[in-house]
């Protein structure tokens, strides 16, 4: 067996169906798309969830929640990460930010308790987390509340 003798298995292969090609071909004249209408014109591409005009399944179903416009959206920073620091610094938005820690637009940061903080910082954030807030005082840091 070699690449040149491959050939497909009998009866898988169909020969693609040339269709406007004359009346005894059994597909001539409208090409098997019927008499008049919108999917006989050349062009015609549905639009997705089309049913006909029939109201579509998506408009059908009630719509259910509700998406409050005001939400508060904190970035949020643990205190692992806050340990690439030096001893005594104090940390910002600002300074998050120059260290890549925040991102994009947010209504301010949030400092979470996940890991160990072993320096003495003082940290001005939006909100603090209990655990964060009781980690950062005892390694002799200071936690500000900023609006």
């Amino acid at each position: 067996m070699e690449l040149s003798n491959l050939k497909p298995k009998r009866s898988s292969r169909h020969a693609q169906k040339r269709v406007g090609r004359g009346p005894g071909s059994g597909t001539g004249k409208t090409a098997g798309r019927g008499e008049k209408g919108q999917k006989s014109r050349a062009g015609f591409s549905r639009m997705r969830g089309f049913e006909g005009g029939q109201m579509p399944l998506h408009r059908r179903l009630p719509k259910r929640g509700f998406t409050n416009i005001f939400k508060k959206v904190h970035a949020v920073v643990n205190l692992a990460d806050l340990e690439r620091f030096d001893n005594g610094s104090t940390i910002d938005e600002g300074a998050l930010r120059q260290a890549g820690l925040v991102k994009g637009k947010n209504d301010g940061v949030k400092i979470l308790g996940h890991g160990k903080l072993s320096k003495k910082l003082t940290v001005h954030a939006t909100k603090f987390s209990e655990t964060a807030r009781k980690q950062i005082e005892a390694a002799g840091g200071t936690c500000q509340e900023i609006q």
